[in-house]
C-alpha cells in the first residue's frame, strides 16, 4: 500500500531483538533514548538524584560508570531505587562485570576482547546467563586494539567493524547472543561509515552514538548530523548523545532528534519562527518560557508560536494548538488547524499553557478509556 507522504517514510533496518530489564531494544520496538550519570557512583544518592531527573526527562536506559568495588556495592542501592533498567559501565576488570550482574544492573557495556583470559570471559558470560543480563560490545575509535591500528595504519571504518565482529564472535562461541554493539568515533564521518558497515555486517541491535561530541551545542550539532542520518537511513536501535553537559541534557536532544524524523513522540513540539521586524509579540522570549512551563508534560502535543500571519496560520493548520501575532496585543488563537478565539498580550503565555495542559489530560483520559475498553 502506498502512503500518502512517501518522503516521510523510514524503513528500518531489521535487527534481532535484545531485552535491556524491561525495555526492548531492536526489532520492531521503539527506538530508546539512554544517558549516561557524571556523578561518582559511590555516591549512592547523588547518583540516584540524578538518575531520577534523567527519568523525569523521559529517558528510557540509564548507564553507570563501574570502575572499581566501591561503585558495584553501591550499584545494589542504586538499582533498587530507580525505575529505568541501569546498564554497568565495565573496562578490563572482569570481576566488575560480575559484581555488576549479581547487584542487579540490567546491561554490561563491556569489550569481551579485553577482559582477559577465555575462562573469564565465560566466568561474565554465566554472570549475564545466570542474572537475565544483556550487554553492549562498545567499540571507539579513540581506544582501538593495537593490531588492528599498525594493520590499517589509523581508526578507520573497515577497523572499528572488525573490532566488533572479533569482540562479537568471543560471545557467540560462549553461545551468548543477547547483545547490541555501538561504533562510536567522535568524527562525524567515521562514526557514520562504520554504522553503515556494521549495519550490513551484522544483524545485531545497534546503539548509536558520536562519542565526544562536545558541550551543549557543539554535540547537539555533531549528534544530530551523525545519529540523525544514520536514523533517517533507517540504521540505529538505541541511541545515545554525548555532550559536556548535564545528563537531562543528552535526553532532550535525543528525543528531539527521534521527534525531528518522526521515529518517536514526547511532549511538546514547537514550532516558532525566529523573529523579524513583523512579529507582533516577543516570540524568543515567549517560546523560551513556553519550554520551561510545558516541560512536565510527556503527552505528545504540536503547538506553533509564530510572530507575525504571513506564516501563521499556515503554521497553525500543521498542529493541534497555535498563536498566531496580531494588532493591537491582540492575538490569534488556533485549535486543530481552526481560527477559534484571541488572546491579549499579558494573558497569552498562561492561556496557551491552560490550553496544552488540557489537551493533554483529554489526550491521557481517552488513552486510558481506551486501555480499559480493551
Amino acid at each position: 500500500m502506498m502512503s500518502v507522504r512517501p518522503y516521510r517514510e523510514i524503513h528500518r533496518r531489521k535487527s534481532r531483538q535484545i531485552r535491556v530489564g524491561n525495555v526492548l531494544v531492536g526489532g520492531d520496538a521503539p527506538i530508546t533514548v539512554q544517558t549516561m550519570t557524571n556523578t561518582v557512583t559511590s555516591d549512592v544518592a547523588g547518583t540516584i538524584a540524578q538518575i531520577q531527573q534523567a527519568e523525569a526527562a523521559g529517558v528510557d536506559i540509564v548507564r553507570v560508570s563501574c570502575p572499581d568495588e566501591d561503585s558495584t556495592a553501591a550499584l545494589k542501592a542504586i538499582v533498587r531505587a530507580v525505575k529505568v533498567p541501569v546498564v554497568a559501565d565495565i573496562h578490563f576488570h572482569y570481576r566488575r562485570a560480575i559484581e555488576a550482574a549479581e547487584a542487579g544492573a540490567a546491561c554490561l557495556r563491556i569489550n569481551p576482547g579485553n577482559i582477559g583470559s577465555a575462562a573469564r570471559v565465560r566466568e561474565v558470560v554465566k554472570a549475564a546467563k545466570d542474572h537475565g543480563l544483556s550487554m553492549r560490545i562498545g567499540v571507539n575509535a579513540g581506544s582501538l586494539e593495537r593490531d588492528l591500528l599498525e594493520r590499517y595504519g589509523e581508526p578507520c571504518p573497515e577497523a572499528m567493524v572488525e573490532s566488533a565482529l572479533n569482540h562479537a564472535r568471543i560471545l557467540e562461541d560462549n553461545d551468548f547472543r543477547e547483545f547490541k554493539i555501538s561504533v562510536k568515533a567522535s568524527d562525524v564521518f567515521l562514526a557514520v561509515a562504520a554504522y553503515q558497515g556494521l549495519a550490513e555486517a551484522c544483524d545485531y541491535p545497534l546503539h548509536l552514538g558520536v562519542t565526544e561530541a562536545g558541550g551543549l551545542t557543539t554535540g547537539t550539532v555533531k549528534s544530530s548530523i551523525g545519529i540523525g542520518s544514520l536514523l533517517w537511513a533507517g540504521i540505529g536501535d538505541t541511541i545515545r548523545v554525548s555532550l559536556s553537559a548535564d545528563p537531562v541534557e543528552e535526553v532532550k536532544v535525543g528525543f528531539e532528534i527521534l521527534k525531528g524524523l518522526g521515529l518517536r513522540h514526547r511532549g511538546v513540539s514547537i514550532i516558532s519562527c525566529p523573529s523579524c521586524a513583523r512579529q507582533a509579540f516577543q516570540v524568543i522570549k515567549t517560546v523560551e518560557t513556553l519550554e520551561k512551563r510545558l516541560a512536565h508534560i510527556s503527552t505528545p502535543i504540536t503547538l506553533s508560536i509564530i510572530g507575525c500571519v504571513v506564516n501563521g496560520p499556515g503554521e497553525a493548520r500543521e498542529t493541534m494548538i497555535g498563536v498566531t501575532g496580531g494588532g493591537n496585543g491582540n492575538h490569534m488563537v488556533y485549535v486543530n488547524g481552526v481560527t477559534d478565539h484571541k488572546t491579549k498580550d499579558g494573558e497569552m503565555i498562561d492561556h496557551v499553557v491552560d490550553l496544552v495542559e488540557k489537551r493533554a489530560a483529554e489526550i491521557e483520559a481517552a488513552k486510558a478509556a481506551a486501555e480499559a475498553a480493551e
